[in-house]
C-alpha cells in the first residue's frame, strides 16, 4: 500500500511540475523584421545612346522606354547630327537627379567611325556648353567603336565633359575578325586576340589616352554555346580590348545566350536592360 502511495505522490509531483510551463500564446503576434529597402540614388549625369551602323532612332527607342518606364532613367534629349555634323536638339535637360537619358542620331548613319567619333565630340562640347561636366556612354555596334575611339582621341580637352562610364554592345572591336578556332575565350581576355586588325592596332596606339578612372563593360552576344558570335560579330571581336583596357581601367565582361543575344535584338533583351542598368546607376 505504502508504495502505491509513493507512486502516485510521485505522478502528481510530476504534474505540477508540468502545469508550471509556459505555453505558447496562439493569439500573440509575431515580431517583424523589418526588409532592407534597396534605394536607386539617382543623379544628373547624362548617359548618351549611340546607334550602330544604319541605326535609326528605333535602335535604342526600345531599351530608353523601357528603361524609362520601370523608372530608373528619364529620356530628355534627343541630339540629331546632319551629315555635316551640326547638331539640332529635341527636348531639354532639365538638370533634375533622374538619370537623364540622351538619344544620338546620326542622319549619315552608314559613314565610318572616324566621322561619328567627331560627330560625338559636337555632341559633348555642345553638351559642356549646357554646363554638363560628366558624361556616361552607351554604344552599340558600330557606336561601341566609335565611343571608345573618341575617348581615346581626345584626352583632356577641357571643352569635353569627363566620361564616367562607358558600354559596348556587341561593338566589333577587332573588326569582323574570329580568333575562337584557334583560342579559348580565357585566354583572350587574358591576353588578347592572337589576331589583330587595323583598328585593334589603331586602339593598341591610342590606349594611353584613355581616361584612368573611366569604368568600362564590354557585353557580347553568342547564339548559342557553339556559336562563338551573334550572327554578325565574333565573340572575340566584341571582347577583344578587354585584355588591352584593363591594364589601366576597370573593365567588366559578360557574354549572353540565346535567339534573343542575336546582333539587333541585344539592344531589344530585357536582361541586357539590367546589366546595362545595374552598371550606370547601381542600387545602394
Amino acid at each position: 500500500m505504502k508504495k502505491i502511495l509513493t507512486v502516485l505522490i510521485l505522478l502528481l509531483a510530476l504534474a505540477g511540475c508540468g502545469g508550471n510551463e509556459k505555453k505558447a500564446n496562439p493569439t500573440a503576434k509575431a515580431q517583424i523584421q523589418p526588409k532592407t529597402s534597396v534605394i536607386l540614388k539617382k543623379s544628373a549625369v547624362p548617359t548618351l545612346f549611340i546607334h550602330g551602323y544604319s541605326g535609326t532612332k528605333n535602335s535604342f527607342g526600345g531599351m530608353l522606354q523601357r528603361l524609362e518606364t520601370s523608372n530608373l532613367a528619364k529620356k530628355e534629349l534627343i541630339m540629331t547630327v546632319s551629315k555635316e555634323g551640326s547638331i539640332t536638339t529635341t527636348g531639354t535637360l532639365s538638370g533634375k537627379k533622374d538619370n537623364p537619358m540622351i538619344q544620338v542620331i546620326f542622319q549619315d548613319n552608314k559613314n565610318t567611325e572616324w566621322s561619328q567619333s567627331e560627330w560625338l565630340y559636337n555632341c559633348l562640347a555642345d553638351l559642356k556648353k549646357m554646363g554638363v561636366e560628366s558624361v556616361n556612354l552607351v554604344g552599340h555596334s558600330m557606336g561601341g567603336v566609335s565611343g571608345l575611339r573618341y575617348m581615346m582621341s581626345y584626352p583632356d580637352d577641357p571643352s569635353q565633359p569627363e566620361i564616367l562610364k562607358f558600354v559596348a554592345i556587341g561593338a566589333p572591336f577587332n573588326d569582323f575578325l574570329d580568333t575562337s578556332s584557334n583560342q579559348d575565350m580565357a585566354d583572350l581576355l587574358k591576353n588578347g586576340p592572337t589576331e589583330v586588325s587595323s583598328r585593334y592596332q589603331d586602339y593598341q596606339k591610342l590606349a594611353a589616352n584613355l581616361a584612368k578612372n573611366t569604368k568600362i563593360l564590354l557585353l557580347a552576344g553568342q547564339l548559342d554555346e557553339n556559336t562563338f558570335n551573334d550572327e554578325m560579330v565574333p565573340t572575340t571581336s566584341a571582347l577583344a580590348v578587354n585584355a588591352l583596357l584593363k591594364q589601366t581601367n576597370s573593365v567588366t565582361t559578360q557574354i549572353f545566350y540565346g535567339p534573343n543575344a542575336q546582333h539587333s535584338q541585344l539592344h531589344e533583351n530585357k536582361e541586357v536592360d539590367k546589366k546595362v542598368s545595374d552598371f550606370l546607376w547601381p542600387k545602394s
